[in-house]
């Protein structure tokens, strides 16, 4: 009784944990810190379901330790920032995992109330759905597979097929979970489900995918909780399941999608459009940047998912204190959705030490823009695309965007002129205030720092 006493305590404290350290997690200046508090949480949540000693058996326990620490461990030390969105789908995918197979192994004989049997059939629904669909949502983010909305006809009517019969199985494996053929047929298609709900969306939306499929696993998560009476695991789910949903909202917001669209993967299907855009570009060397950038008061920065390829980050953080020695004003521009997860930049410019008050949100810096000497984006494309603005044919048309195309100068850095992750050519490349800058956004912002330190 004692024991069971504690381990209650214990969940109370870690789920108080994992509260604070959700809150600290919304600022980069504490989200180290919050990090530090969810992690320590776990760690307590772990150790005091130990005293339980008849459900563990410490020598897998070691096992499991040994083997996930050392692969975690591996992992965090070799990732690249660019490769960061697919390892965090790849977690996703993992945490789904997890919860099928804890639901599964809960079953046991099946003799247990049918509120718990559905708690089962949940976290073994979502945890398949979630587990397949995020190693899709891998292979398009690490392009082992097309970044294109992958369709088929009629699409839809076997999505819904799959969907009325997963309903079918569960209500049939909550009457007699003694028939396992009815769970086995539910797996299969939780699985096929979790493929064919994310191959219809464009590699653009992953920033979406992603944060939904953490919301998936994170209902997983509870309803394993459910299963296995797991106090702290609901609280946990609950946390990652509520927050992932707060979070894709956000996302559709920034891409002017609806969560019922997303939900549906509905907006996979958009097509792209035969609009035809011309003009000429107007090429710059990096040594003209300079000359334009040194009579700047006023300089902002719009990163992309480019400058996370290019490793630029630090190079960005040097030339805006080189700027701002040269008494210019230097702002960063961030859109929710740059890069190809959520906070994908914030993360990048954290690294470097950048301070958030320099970080805009989109509609922080846009009423700003035309104020602006030089808007200087590097590798952005589709977040900075003003056919979202003006082009009413485009797919994009009525995706907010950060509006570089308002400032007096725009230096786009990129390699070429191909367009971005979502397939949609760009006319800002064209416009007259435009001045396109290619080659190595690294090596283009090392030439303008080693002009400045020259001066």
């Amino acid at each position: 009784m004692g024991s069971t006493l504690l381990v209650n305590l214990s969940y109370i404290v870690a789920s108080i944990l994992f509260i604070f350290g959700l809150k600290l997690l919304s600022h980069p200046e504490t989200a180290r810190r919050g990090n530090l508090l969810s992690a320590v949480g776990m760690l307590i949540a772990i150790v005091f379901t130990l005293f339980d000693q008849a459900i563990v058996d410490f020598k897998w326990i070691a096992i499991g330790i040994a083997i996930g620490g050392g692969v975690g461990a591996l992992a965090a030390t070799r990732v690249a920032m660019t490769s960061m969105p697919e390892m965090v789908a790849l977690l996703n995918g993992f945490g789904g995992i997890a919860s099928l197979l804890v639901g599964w192994a809960a079953l046991g004989d099946g003799s247990m109330p049918g509120f718990t049997l559905l708690t089962i059939y949940l976290s073994i629904l979502i945890g398949g759905v979630t587990f397949t669909g995020s190693l899709v949502a891998w292979g398009k983010l690490s392009e082992r597979m097309p970044g294109r909305p992958i369709q088929f006809a009629g699409q839809k009517v076997v999505n819904s097929a799959i969907l009325a019969a997963i309903v079918l199985c569960g209500v049939m494996f909550v009457v007699n979970p003694g028939a396992s053929a009815w769970l086995y047929l539910a797996i299969l298609l939780a699985v096929v489900l979790g493929v064919l709900a994310v191959i219809p969306i464009g590699g653009a939306d992953m920033p979406v995918v992603i944060s939904l499929l953490n919301s998936y696993s994170g209902l997983a998560a509870c309803a394993a909780g459910f299963a296995i009476n797991n106090n702290v695991l609901i609280v946990a789910g609950a946390l990652v399941g509520a927050s992932g949903i707060i979070l894709t909202n956000i996302m559709c917001k920034a891409m002017n999608r609806s969560l019922s669209n997303v939900l549906f993967s509905g907006f996979g299907s958009v097509k792209q459009s035969a609009i035809a855009i011309e003009g000429e570009v107007k090429p710059l060397s990096a040594s003209d940047a300079y000359s334009i950038l040194e009579a700047a008061h006023t300089v902002a920065l719009i990163p992309g998912y480019g400058m996370a390829v290019a490793q630029a980050q630090h190079t960005v953080k040097e030339l805006q204190q080189l700027l701002e020695n040269n008494g210019a004003e230097v702002i960063y521009g961030i859109h929710p959705v740059a890069g190809r997860m959520p906070g994908h930049m914030n993360v990048l410019l954290a690294e470097a030490d950048v301070s958030y008050d320099l970080l805009l949100e989109m509609d922080a810096i846009n009423p700003r823009m035309e104020t602006v000497d030089v808007a200087i984006v590097i590798g952005a494309n589709d977040v900075v695309n003003p056919a979202a603005r003006e082009m009413e044919g485009s797919p994009i048309y009525g995706m907010p965007i950060i509006n570089v195309d308002k400032a007096r100068t725009v230096f786009v850095l990129k390699r070429s002129m191909a367009s971005g992750f979502a397939g949609v050519d760009n006319p800002l490349f064209f416009k007259d205030n435009t001045r396109m800058i290619f080659g190595d956004a690294k090596e283009t912002l090392s030439h303008l720092v080693r002009e400045f330190g020259d001066s």
